[in-house]
């Protein structure tokens, strides 16, 4: 439905199931909204009915966001407010700003990153630090800044930014990887509240940071930069489709709470591309018997899955708790949620519809820790063994699947 927020035809969120009012009233903050996803963040957030406050420490960049905004939805719904995300007086200025001209703050999302690259022994000290003021230290004041009034209302999104972590990026990546953390204690803290939390991963986007990235990070992997977005394009999105993805992950917020996820997975939860002709995920290229051999797979996995968890229900409540911890930590969602999304990915093979972002490779690296699990734990060597065995069978059941549906 259109409403009088705005004439704009967003390219993204005009082809979802989303109304333009989904989010009336709502006042957001976006960090490093001055540019790159941030700004299509805001622009999302303001299609949808909400207002936004840009935090940004480049001033000139703030200032023509601000006013490219405006333009669009007006002077009254969005607010440049120049941001140092590192600097607890900045943070706070931030807030008392934010709040003194919307009265409120209903969404935060830490979205101001730096992205060092480099071999962990050759990366300086100081670019560690640099990395930590922004990517770990940043969220942490902002989200200290904000969560009191979101508490007192019992009202609130926080939404931090993860990253699938490799070689090279350690300065980068063990900040965004605590970020997971961080999000997971949140959550544990807000239980019993009206407040919600979950971590983001935008995917591969051709970003300015991202790209002066992969530039110096494509030689060091032994690839040129084309055969590195080759490789990669299965989880590529422009930037317009990952700051919907943002909006999108807002609007549906309840059920991703103290979820990791991507922005794949937001944009298909709102049925982006569906009856448009828009590509969402990987449409199904798939030659029938590539078709046939992952509607297999997937069905072996989704039932291997069951009887895992059919198992932990046998176990004692301390065990259960546990091992549902554990799964949800490394896999990046709670049981429940996985079962739904294998049995969305079996029902799209099976129907030959458009595939689900269902983040296969999660699923894959839990196996793994839990073949490391058993290797500190069984002492006989040929239990051992075979314990491995089934394990790493049902993780490579997983990658051969999604490098079926990869391509």
């Amino acid at each position: 439905m259109m409403n009088n927020y705005s004439s704009e035809i967003h390219p993204i969120l005009n082809h979802t199931n989303l109304d333009q009012d989904a989010l009336a009233g709502k006042v957001a903050v976006i960090s490093g909204a001055g540019g790159g996803i941030g700004f299509e963040a805001a622009r999302s957030l303001l299609w949808l009915g909400a207002s936004v406050v840009i935090g940004e420490i480049d001033w000139q960049r703030g200032r023509f966001a601000e006013k490219e905004l405006a333009k669009i939805y007006g002077a009254e719904r969005v607010r440049f407010i120049h941001t140092d995300v590192g600097k607890k007086a900045s943070v706070r200025r931030l807030a008392r700003k934010a709040i003194r001209f919307f009265g409120k703050v209903d969404i935060l999302i830490n979205n101001a990153t730096i992205a060092p690259l480099g071999l962990i022994q050759h990366t300086p000290i100081k670019v560690w630090d640099d990395s930590y003021k922004v990517n770990l230290r940043g969220p942490v004041l902002l989200i200290q800044a904000f969560l009191p009034g979101m508490l007192d209302r019992d009202v609130g999104i926080i939404v931090n930014i993860s990253s699938t972590g490799t070689a090279y990026m350690g300065a980068y990546e063990t900040y965004k990887a605590a970020l997971v953390h961080l999000t997971q204690t949140l959550e544990a803290e807000l239980e019993g509240t009206g407040l919600i939390t979950f971590t983001i991963g935008p995917g591969l986007v051709p970003t300015e940071t991202a790209t002066q990235a992969v530039e110096t990070l494509a030689p060091q992997l032994g690839m040129s930069l084309k055969e590195f977005y080759q490789t990669n394009a299965h989880a590529m999105l422009n930037v317009e489709e990952a700051g919907a993805g943002y909006a999108a992950a807002i609007v549906e917020a309840k059920q991703f709470h103290g979820h990791e996820i991507s922005c794949l997975q937001a944009l298909f939860s709102v049925e982006y591309g569906k009856n448009s002709g828009k590509r969402i995920v990987s449409e199904n290229y798939l030659k029938s018997e590539e078709l046939e051999h992952a509607l297999i797979l997937a069905k072996r996995v989704r039932d291997t899955f069951i009887q895992q968890t059919e198992g932990w229900k046998m176990r004692s409540l301390f065990e259960r708790q546990w091992m549902l911890r554990d799964f949800k930590k490394n896999a990046g969602m709670p049981v429940e949620t996985w079962l739904d999304q294998l049995d969305q990915l079996v029902a799209s093979l099976k129907n030959q519809a458009p595939l689900p972002a269902t983040p296969l490779l999660k699923l894959s690296s839990y196996y793994d820790h839990l073949a490391e699990l058993a290797k500190g734990y069984e002492k006989d060597p040929d239990k051992l063994n075979e314990n491995l065995k089934h394990i790493y069978a049902w993780r490579d059941d997983i990658i051969t699947l999604e490098k079926i549906i990869a391509g």
